[in-house]
């Protein structure tokens, strides 16, 4: 049992809430009857654990993510010891901590299978975003020059977490702009993957954190004729989930990457929370604190 300090407001969220959930999302996660509570991602303390729970104990500070349990937008939780759960950076605050499940365990996940190399040219679209930011550092930390490319009004923070290289969207097609690159990585899917694909080195690699299906079906194509690869989102054993936390808590406790954090709600104005997101102009994260206090 854990009580919540902190949580998010995620597109994600805002797609359960108006039932435009992505087809890959319906496929892996049949939530069941009853009302639904919203929310996958929190930082908080440990309350209690059962009897036979060995990585945790009562007054553990962690992070976690429910997953298709949903659930967060609320006082307390309970979750699997053995699902995404982890002890939070003891550097950074619970609203910071409740950024990483999603946003910062995908990017560690899909740029680990990109097995980027020192120097490549990595391409991110939908940089902007709680996974965005978190891959351009990722990218950076991993030493290549990393393009990022997303709306006017992110560009300038996207400089200041390390992009060498910002393309507006609104402005310019960069399918147009003949760079060719070692790594793409749609995060949001919204990107031509025809034309994305031309643009990857002999051996490149294209990564879909939300791709539709026909994305999906082209990919696999894709890496069975030819010498480029396509990666898309699948589920994966909890051991992985547990040394992707814990070297995603190393980078944060040395310094090395950070939560971008755009606003912070208390969980009362949930919905002012959730129609902020649905601008489509959010940086980073937004915040939802949930416990009175300090906890921020």
């Amino acid at each position: 049992m854990i009580r919540i300090y902190a949580t998010t407001a995620t597109i994600a969220d805002c797609q359960f809430r108006n039932s435009k959930t992505p087809l890959l999302f319906r496929l892996f996660g049949a939530i069941g009857p009853g009302p639904i509570i919203l929310g996958q991602e929190l930082s908080g303390e440990i309350e209690a654990v059962g009897k036979k729970v060995t990585r945790f104990r009562k007054g553990d500070q962690v992070f976690g993510w429910s997953a298709m349990r949903l659930g967060t937008y609320a006082e307390y939780t309970c979750l699997p010891e053995k699902g995404v759960l982890a002890i939070k950076p003891s550097n950074i605050t619970y609203g910071a901590a409740a950024a990483l499940p999603v946003g910062g365990l995908e990017a560690v996940y899909f740029l680990r299978k990109a097995n980027i190399q020192r120097g490549q040219k990595v391409l991110i679209y939908g940089a902007g975003g709680s996974m965005g930011t978190f891959a351009v550092q990722l990218a950076k930390y991993f030493g290549a020059d990393v393009t990022g490319v997303d709306s006017t009004g992110k560009l300038d923070m996207l400089r200041s977490i390390g992009a060498d290289h910002v393309i507006d969207y609104t402005q310019e097609d960069f399918t147009k702009s003949g760079e060719t690159y070692d790594v793409i990585f749609d995060v949001v899917g919204k990107s031509s993957y025809s034309r994305s694909v031309k643009l990857l080195t002999p051996n490149g690699r294209y990564l879909s954190a939300n791709p539709r299906l026909s994305h999906m079906i082209q990919g696999t194509w894709m890496s069975s004729i030819s010498s480029k690869k396509a990666i898309a989102w699948t589920t994966r054993a909890a051991s992985e989930y547990t040394q992707d936390s814990i070297f995603l808590k190393e980078l944060i406790e040395a310094g090395k990457i950070k939560s971008v954090i755009d606003r912070c709600y208390p969980l009362e104005q949930i919905a002012e929370a959730h129609r902020y997101v649905e601008t489509g102009s959010k940086k980073g994260n937004v915040i939802i604190t949930v416990e009175r206090g300090n906890q921020n």
